[in-house]
């Protein structure tokens, strides 16, 4: 279970999040949703130990997180795919996969197990990451930090700029890791694509948290979400 606990945190003198709490439950799928600039990309930052902490705490079935040099942060157990990949790009597909394999000192049939959910990066590990389509980018990403043998996923707007093909590929390993009991935290712009997959949903504005309903309660009134997300 990821815990996130009244943090406050922000860039230099500018706090942007106050007080932010969230729980992602082992084997769900929490969405943050809320408008450009509402905090969501921070709360990543911070979690992952990119940003320092103002106040409070994350935690990580217990451990706290937020303690850590960001370096160790994913050695707990948390993998990150933040928004743009962040690919190392002059190395091979299979040189980003190994980056990830290190970080926890993954066995070598955790690449293998990877490697199945993404066939097509199977037929390009000798090439240059930035040789990749924007599609193939994302599943590398992906698979980067799948070989953590992550506990919680961290993800910044998967599907950003995806075709239709490769948006449904993405949603598939979500779900698959669901199933696997991680604790997924997505931050995603197409809300009908979140309500898809979503056991819940929580709402951010301002920094601040706004209401965490189950999935099916969105679907069902879909102005909530215009609420929090509507111009």
């Amino acid at each position: 279970m990821l815990e996130i606990d009244a943090i406050d945190a922000g860039y230099g003198r500018a706090q942007v999040l106050r007080q932010l709490s969230l729980t992602v439950r082992s084997g769900e799928i929490l969405c943050l949703l809320g408008r450009n600039g509402a905090g969501k990309t921070t709360t990543m930052k911070a979690v992952m130990g990119l940003l320092p902490l103002m106040g409070g705490k994350v935690t990580l079935d217990g451990t706290e997180t937020s303690s850590l040099p960001p370096h160790e942060v994913p050695r707990t157990g948390i993998g990150y795919i933040p928004q743009g990949r962040r690919l190392f790009s002059g190395l091979t597909v299979a040189q980003n996969l190994e980056i990830g394999m290190r970080a926890r000192r993954s066995p070598p049939q955790t690449r293998e197990q990877v490697l199945e959910l993404f066939p097509r990066l199977r037929e390009r590990l000798g090439q240059q990451a930035n040789t990749l389509s924007g599609g193939e980018q994302q599943m590398l990403a992906t698979a980067r930090a799948l070989c953590l043998r992550p506990k919680a996923l961290l993800l910044d707007e998967p599907t950003e700029g995806l075709q239709p093909t490769m948006i449904e590929a993405i949603r598939q390993v979500i779900v698959k890791m669901r199933e696997t009991g991680v604790a997924v935290l997505l931050v995603e712009q197409r809300v009908d694509a979140v309500l898809s997959v979503a056991d819940r949903v929580a709402f951010i504005e301002n920094g601040r948290n706004g209401e965490t309903l189950p999935a099916e309660a969105l679907r069902a009134d879909h102005s909530i979400v215009e609420r929090y997300v509507g111009v």
